[in-house]
């Protein structure tokens, strides 16, 4: 081959790492432009004329970073996010302590400047090596690349595609079953990029036989409801639902006896709610948990937990995901007296009393069903149900020909449609507009707690930040949600229930360069002028109205309407519950966000 007048070390180099974790499955990489990552964004750009990759371009690493985990959640394969030095790598913390806490699969590539300009006061240099080091998976401080490799088969190329070998597994949990963060420090030197070589994109057969794949990943829980007897295991989000379980798990037996419910929190799976059903247990399932649903799911569980004759009778907790969105849950799994066995899954582990036994998978024994004990908490449970139905219409009245009865009816009708919406008439509206082949993410904002307390039972995806549950990245999280369920024509749209605060923490998000495909996607955002959120919690009856209002309410009174338009957002106000029911279920053919006044 003929040498390249122009090539750069810092080129082949970012060649051989991207090319090879494109080899091995990934198909997003998101792109924060800088000097010292040029030739990654370069080698991205060209993966990606080539269709071996989509690039994103986020100006913003928060977001970014953000924008990848949304991929990842939704994908089950990890997204690269590539930035500049400095500043630019201290923007990705957020997004990877998510990942780490909630086991999504991301990869971090940051650009760096070479050791000798490390701890001299040069430009945009600071400590790369370690900064995520509590979080990730795996992580390394690569050598400078210091040879043009011009046939592809050099002793560099082959590390960084050993590099990138052991990073896509470390991301995807090989061998732990902890899925997470990884990060690849890039140090280069001057010149920063060169002419591509030839061989980019080229399959690199010698290597890709041992390499460890998506296959290679820990395994997810089965989603099909199976018999007593059937193996269930933990860490079925979204992207990996329809994965089998791995036979080589040796599940815990649960047997019959102890009182004992299935409790499903964030990233639960469908895998919670089969075994509830195998085992004739009564099912707890947050709405953030991809389980809610089934015969045997509870409703309004936050007071059957309280309730001395059921939540206080509890012998045996079963779990899955990450229970955040409760206090009678915490309760519950920090009691001693409470058998507690976690099921293992991506994310952190959980042990809030400090005896939970944690486990790989658990089956349930062949035995008689307590019945007494199941009929009892599904008594109580269609008992708290709450049904959103609007009132449907008074027929008779509205046939009458008693002009008194008539009007009546018609006021009534019309008292119906003109009131306000408040924050139960908007999570039942989204809930009721989603349909499996949409997704859901809710923001950490009050009004997911208030969609788990009064929603009922749907078979729906959905997604939420919970590994920290901070209210920061909620739109970029959405975005990548969406650029992935939608990829290769996909069905559906992507809504995200947000609040007014957490649409502003992530006003960045809504910048989608041009040329970018736009996904189908939905912000629906309760205004209601600030962090309402505080109004429920003890401060609110010691603080006086000033200082909750200056330093933890934050009102604001932001035009959202304009802040759609600067962003190139379809904008629409909704009053009522019809223009909410009318402008979700309208078709949507990019981004839109949907504002509704609510009352403190």
């Amino acid at each position: 081959m003929a040498s390249r007048p122009s090539a750069a070390p810092a080129t082949d180099a970012a060649a051989a790492l991207l090319g090879r974790l494109v080899e091995l499955g990934v198909r997003h990489i998101v792109v924060s432009p800088g000097s010292r990552s040029q030739a990654l964004a370069l080698v991205a750009a060209e993966l990606e004329a080539r269709g071996a990759a989509s690039v994103h371009v986020r100006i913003d690493e928060r977001v970014a970073g953000f924008t990848a985990l949304g991929i990842g959640r939704e994908s089950g394969m990890p997204a690269v996010v590539l930035c500049t030095s400095g500043t630019a790598v201290a923007n990705l913390l957020p997004a990877a302590l998510e990942a780490h806490h909630a086991g999504v699969p991301l990869l971090l590539l940051t650009a760096d400047r070479p050791p000798e300009l490390r701890g001299v006061g040069a430009n945009q240099t600071t400590r790369q090596p370690g900064m995520f080091a509590p979080s990730v998976r795996f992580e390394t401080d690569l050598p400078v690349p210091d040879e043009v490799d011009e046939e592809g088969t050099g002793e560099q190329s082959a590390m960084l595609r050993r590099v990138a070998d052991e990073a896509m597994a470390a991301a995807l949990g090989a061998g732990t079953r902890q899925a997470g963060p990884v990060h690849l420090n890039l140090p280069y030197r001057e010149p920063l990029a060169g002419e591509l070589p030839g061989w980019l994109g080229m399959p690199t057969v010698e290597l890709a036989a041992a390499a460890p794949g998506p296959d290679d990943a820990p395994a997810a829980p089965a989603p099909e409801q199976g018999p007593s007897g059937a193996l269930y295991q933990g860490g079925g989000g979204i992207g990996e639902s329809d994965r089998p379980s791995d036979p080589d798990v040796a599940p815990h037996m649960l047997e019959r006896g102890p009182r004992t419910i299935v409790v499903a929190g964030a990233d639960a799976g469908a895998g919670a709610e089969a075994l509830a059903h195998a085992g004739g247990w009564p099912l707890v399932a947050e709405i953030v948990s991809g389980a809610r649903f089934g015969r045997n799911l509870v409703h309004g569980y936050r007071t059957l937990l309280a309730d001395p004759e059921l939540g206080g009778r509890v012998e045996r907790v079963i779990v899955f995901g990450h229970p955040t969105l409760s206090r009678e849950g915490t309760a519950l799994l920090s009691r001693p007296d409470v058998e507690v066995f976690a099921v293992r899954g991506p994310g952190e582990p959980l042990n809030l009393n400090d005896a939970t036994t944690a486990v790989d998978a658990v089956i349930a024994a062949i035995g008689d069903q307590d019945r007494e004990w199941f009929g009892a908490w599904m008594r109580a449970s269609r008992a708290a149900a709450v049904d959103l139905t609007p009132a449907a219409p008074d027929a008779d009245a509205l046939a009458s020909t008693v002009p008194s009865e008539r009007l009546g009816a018609l006021a009534a009708e019309l008292d119906v449609l003109r009131a306000p919406i408040d924050r139960a008439a908007l999570v039942d509206a989204v809930w009721r507009a989603t349909w499996p082949h949409d997704r859901l993410l809710f923001a950490s904002s009050r009004l997911v707690r208030v969609a788990d307390q009064l929603l009922a039972g749907k078979k729906v995806p959905v997604h939420a930040n919970r590994g920290l549950a901070g209210i920061d990245g909620t739109i970029a999280t959405g975005l990548g949600i969406a650029l992935t369920s939608q990829a290769a024509g996909g069905p559906g749209l992507t809504r995200v229930v947000i609040g007014d605060l957490a649409l502003l923490h992530d006003v960045g998000a809504l910048l989608l360069p041009a040329g970018e495909q736009e996904p189908r996607i939905q912000v629906i955002v309760g205004n209601d002028g600030g962090g309402t959120i505080f109004d429920g919690l003890e401060v609110a009856q010691t603080a006086s109205a000033a200082a909750m209002d200056r330093v933890l309410y934050t009102p604001q009174d932001v035009r959202v309407d304009l802040l759609a338009a600067a962003y190139g957002w379809e904008y629409v106000r909704a009053t009522t519950r019809t223009e909410l029911d009318q402008a979700l279920v309208a078709p949507v053919t990019g981004r839109q966000l949907i504002e509704v006044a609510l009352a403190r």
